[in-house]
């Protein structure tokens, strides 16, 4: 008896050491957000859109609502998935902001200011003069280089739309790259202006691949505005996004936003239609083991109730910061998009 409780003794130490010695992880979020139309106040003529976003304009665009937006965007941003790690994400792409001016007074305001946020943007040649940009943690994240992509349409050398922005880096020490694009819209009809769409889709393709073929197991995600649900040709084909992490073929990337959307999640509402065009994609290099390093865990649509329009025709919908003229002092026309990245540590 006396054996037999020594031996229980010494199973139940070994046990509560395994436990102790049980590994621990890090969790941390990517997101991307539509930020709607971030515009200073300053009347630019040489961009399309300015003067509607000025204190003479019929929206009245002054410095307070201006900086009324600022402030419920950093908001937003400092939230999106704290519930999981009690911190805001380290990376953030956004898209529809005007110039470095406001993505300055972006990460200077309210309950961003504290976390130390940069950020990387190019001047595109979008008729709106809206961009897309990455926000990133100095703390975490370190820019090794960065490029911007223009893409082109054959079919109507007259337009124009965002160019797509490639940030290479580290993330906690280990090699990333992130690419931040806003596709162009369905201005027209999805089906007139889908060829728009394909295009843009073919030189995000042109990027991975580029970085694919320097490193097959390439850590990449693919964040934005893709103006297409997860099942439209331009992400499924062209993109080559695929729903089912457990079936990629080589090169495939993975998209973990097609599981919400077959559920009836959506990023945005139009005519009582839900969509999900903000969309974070991954390569096949963050689907490996996390005691190797970052790899996914998690996928989401930050749509708090504090986010949503609160009654009337549109409830349920974005909480969104101008319909047409009419100020409303919301967010955005968009929910943000994000997932969570694990790895194992010491």
């Amino acid at each position: 008896m006396k054996r037999i409780f020594t031996f229980l003794i010494i199973t139940f130490i070994t046990a509560a050491v395994a436990m102790a010695q049980e590994t621990k992880y890090k969790v941390t979020t990517v997101a991307f957000y539509n930020v709607e139309n971030l515009f200073d106040t300053i009347n630019d003529p040489d961009i399309f859109l300015n003067e509607e976003f000025s204190p003479e304009s019929e929206k009245q665009y002054d410095s307070e609502k201006y900086y009324g937006h600022l402030n419920k965007l950093a908001e937003v941003i400092s939230k999106v998935g704290a519930d999981l790690t009690k911190q805001p994400p380290v990376i953030c792409g956004v898209s529809e902001v005007e110039n470095e001016t406001v993505l300055t007074d972006l990460v200077n305001t309210g309950d961003l200011k504290k976390y130390d946020y940069g950020f990387v943007h190019y001047d595109g040649p979008d008729e709106r003069g809206v961009d897309v940009a990455m926000l990133y943690r100095k703390e975490f994240f370190e820019v090794e280089s960065s490029a911007s992509y223009r893409v082109k349409f054959d079919f109507d050398e007259e337009d124009s739309t965002r160019d797509q922005l490639l940030v290479n880096g580290k993330l906690d020490g280990e090699k990333m790259h992130f690419i931040v694009v806003h596709w162009p819209s369905r201005r027209g009809g999805e089906l007139a202006s889908r060829p728009k769409r394909n295009a843009a889709a073919d030189v995000s393709r042109h990027i991975i691949d580029s970085l694919l073929k320097e490193n097959k197991d390439a850590k990449i995600m693919i964040m934005g505005d893709f103006n297409d649900n997860p099942t439209n040709e331009s992400v499924a084909e062209n993109l080559n996004a695929k729903a089912d992490k457990d079936d990629l073929k080589k090169n495939e990337l993975y998209n973990p936003m097609a599981e919400l959307f077959q559920k009836g999640v959506g990023s945005g509402a139009y005519r009582d239609k839900w969509f999900l065009f903000d969309m974070v994609i991954l390569s096949q290099g963050l689907l490996g083991d996390p005691k190797e390093g970052y790899s996914f865990y998690k996928a989401h649509i930050y749509n708090k109730p504090f986010l949503k329009q609160k009654k009337g025709r549109f409830k349920g919908y974005p909480y969104r910061s101008f319909v047409g003229d009419t100020w409303m002092g919301g967010y955005s026309d968009h929910f943000p998009a994000y997932v969570y990245l694990i790895k194992a540590v010491e």
